[in-house]
């Protein structure tokens, strides 16, 4: 049963606005002002909360700036019940980020649609997306559909990035996220003495960019091309609004960013303590699971920039598993044979 906190301070609207709620099914939890309200919320997150503006204590607008500033709080679906039609004041609770708004008086069919259709664009957020197959549509609709965003279109049109182009330097303002649409995408870390270091490598159906974005710093590393690339550009506002008003969107993207995070540790303790042949058996094997076909596409330099060592060590021990039958070595791709025995070279 969907939980839904009220918050009115005319007690004929509140019993007979509770009444209906609870006849359609609801549980209910009525409030006479907005401080009362909160007190509720934060004992038992409602589900949905629909709350007047013009009230004492502390008015409609103050209780949704709780709301979205609480952790606990934040991402519940947001109605104004309001008796004033000037633009103005709608405008402002919108822009506050109501998710809706419903002009009293109101009758029962006009309050019961509003509440399922924001129950159900909520209910339908998913916690994954499968971004290689059309995920990131669904993910900025939902987002969009809930957060009620303007600027998330789904008419965002794809950037074309040409092989070895770059798509931003170390120390250029990060100002938007990307997500790879098509081909791959490299990020990397330049020595001063020229030498690169591969950080990520991101395919189709990632995003890169964002960890700079919400620290709010300039780009700690180069991104650059792998492929003729497809890339979808997201603003830094829609992305940072996104994050701030949904708490499902805002997980979804820490567990990205966990996952990266791990990877990196790994990525230091494997150039630390493993063996060469241990490292770039492990780099085969991830490369060819993300590969559509057991074929690698990825430069000799890359690859080593991807290892963290130098191309001269890289060519050496590809020759040696040449040798034992692990890959076949092609002019411009490698070709993984024996998978298996590649997995336990690289544990």
């Amino acid at each position: 049963m969907k939980t839904i906190l009220l918050i009115e301070d005319d007690k004929f609207i509140r019993d007979n606005t509770a009444e209906i709620l609870g006849l359609a099914g609801y549980a209910v939890q009525p409030a006479e002002n907005g401080r009362v309200g909160i007190a509720l919320a934060l004992a038992t997150r409602p589900d949905l909360v629909l709350c007047d503006i013009m009230m004492p204590v502390l008015d409609g607008y103050g209780v949704l700036a709780v709301f979205t500033q609480n952790p606990q709080l934040t991402g519940v679906p947001f109605i104004f019940l309001t008796a004033k039609t000037e633009l103005t004041d709608l405008r402002r609770g919108m822009e506050l980020g109501a998710d809706d708004y419903l002009t009293k008086p109101f009758d029962q069919a006009t309050l019961l649609r509003a509440v399922a259709s924001r129950l159900h664009r909520f209910a339908h957020l998913k916690p994954d997306y499968d971004l290689r197959a059309n995920g990131l549509h669904e993910f900025l609709a939902d987002a969009r559909a809930t957060s009620s965003l303007a600027g998330l279109s789904l008419d965002r049109k794809p950037h074309l990035v040409r092989k070895r182009q770059d798509v931003y330097l170390e120390g250029d303002e990060a100002t938007r996220v990307y997500f790879v649409q098509a081909g791959r995408v490299k990020t990397l870390k330049t020595t001063a003495g020229g030498k690169e270091l591969i950080t990520g490598l991101y395919g189709p159906g990632e995003f890169f960019g964002y960890l700079t974005l919400l620290e709010g710093t300039p780009h700690r590393n180069s991104a650059v091309a792998v492929d003729d690339s497809e890339l979808i550009y997201i603003p830094q506002d829609d992305f940072l609004q996104l994050l701030l008003r949904n708490r499902e969107v805002s997980q979804q993207f820490i567990r990205l960013l966990a996952g990266r995070v791990s990877e990196r540790e790994q990525q230091l303790l494997d150039m630390a303590y493993r063996s060469i042949r241990h490292r770039v058996a492990d780099v085969l094997v991830r490369l060819h699971e993300e590969a559509p076909t057991a074929d690698i596409h990825l430069t000799r330099d890359d690859m080593a920039a991807l290892v963290g060592m130098a191309p001269e060590s890289l060519i050496r021990t590809l020759s040696e598993f040449r040798q034992s039958g692990f890959i076949e070595l092609l002019p411009n791709t490698i070709r993984v044979v024996q998978l298996d025995k590649l997995r336990q070279t690289a544990w």
